[in-house]
């Protein structure tokens, strides 16, 4: 592509193999077509290489990294981040799914409320094979024009991790990149969140599976998650727990101090923060969620095979 793409996706993976295709499926197939799709492959083992140069000799938009060495999660996921060439970026899943029209209905938001950092769906799950199990609720108050009331939602309600948005390339390279203690992908949120509103588009377009290779599932410690983020966390010595714990916290802290609103605003954060801190004193998982609830609607309502492009034909 001689000029720069409108949008960038980026598609950190490791060993995809099972889920990859249909995941690049759904990309491609987007009623939007502006963008870049950037595969970051971290050195993967299995099929994950030759699925992707197969799709990147099919469509100019895919650009393919194959990374000498596996580098982490975190550090691949900001790889693609650095890379980027567009105004817009979407960090995408190998085992996710996205209803065609995802993009377009998230970018025309951002158009019309320049005030928006970022624009997503809501999130349903899906198992191995495509099919609804849950469509949930999104219960945070991120569309607040109030910065200290969109953080504290992001601290206290369940969900927080909206890896189907489309983000303003410009605020996301403001916040701190993605790092590896424990739950890191909960503070840059919380950070985006400090940065302005984001918009909610009121359908279940973005399809989250889960499965029983799902990084959640294969790394389910705090300290295997965190190596899984960067293998350096693996030393007890340099990364003990407490460290893992602290740098979560430290994290909240760093995005308040950086964050683009009045000293009010600021001392009403950590007002937040310490009440949080407060109510989780002896919990070793360092604020673990509630549950993230389920929609009234039945998730045989939500049909992945009638949006998502690539499903057609698929039982519902």
């Amino acid at each position: 592509m001689s000029t720069a793409p409108r949008l960038s996706i980026g598609l950190p993976v490791y060993n995809g193999e099972d889920y990859l295709a249909e995941s690049l499926d759904a990309l491609l197939g987007q009623s939007y077509e502006n963008f870049e799709l950037i595969i970051s492959d971290n050195a993967s083992l299995d099929r994950t290489e030759e699925i992707s140069r197969e799709y990147a000799k099919l469509d100019s938009r895919v650009r393919y990294v194959r990374q000498p060495v596996n580098i982490g999660c975190a550090p691949n996921h900001n790889y693609c981040v650095d890379v980027a060439r567009g105004e817009l970026f979407k960090w995408a899943s190998d085992d996710d799914l996205y209803a065609r029209d995802l993009l377009e209905r998230c970018i025309e938001a951002l158009d019309e409320h320049p005030e928006f950092v970022l624009s997503h769906s809501w999130t349903a799950m899906i198992d191995e094979k495509a099919v609804v199990t849950q469509a949930l609720e999104y219960p945070l108050n991120t569309v607040s024009p109030h910065a200290a009331e969109r953080f504290r939602s992001t601290l206290f309600a369940p969900g927080g991790d909206d890896d189907g948005a489309v983000i303003r390339t410009e605020v996301l390279r403001r916040v701190a990149p993605l790092d590896s203690y424990h739950h890191a992908d909960r503070t840059i949120i919380s950070e985006l969140a400090l940065h302005g509103p984001f918009h909610q588009v009121p359908d279940w377009l973005y399809f989250r599976r889960d499965h029983p290779g799902r990084s959640e599932h294969e790394h389910p410690t705090v300290r295997r998650r965190a190596t899984n983020l960067d293998p350096k966390r693996a030393d007890k010595l340099r990364h003990p727990m407490v460290r893992l714990l602290g740098e979560y916290v430290l994290g909240y802290v760093k995005a308040i101090r950086n964050a683009p609103i009045s000293g009010a605003q600021k001392r009403e954060c950590f007002r937040y923060l310490r009440q949080w801190m407060l109510n989780r004193a002896g919990n070793p998982a360092m604020g673990r969620m509630p549950v993230q609830a389920e929609a009234e609607v039945g998730p045989r309502e939500v049909s992945v095979a009638s949006v998502v492009a690539g499903q057609e034909g698929r039982v519902p």
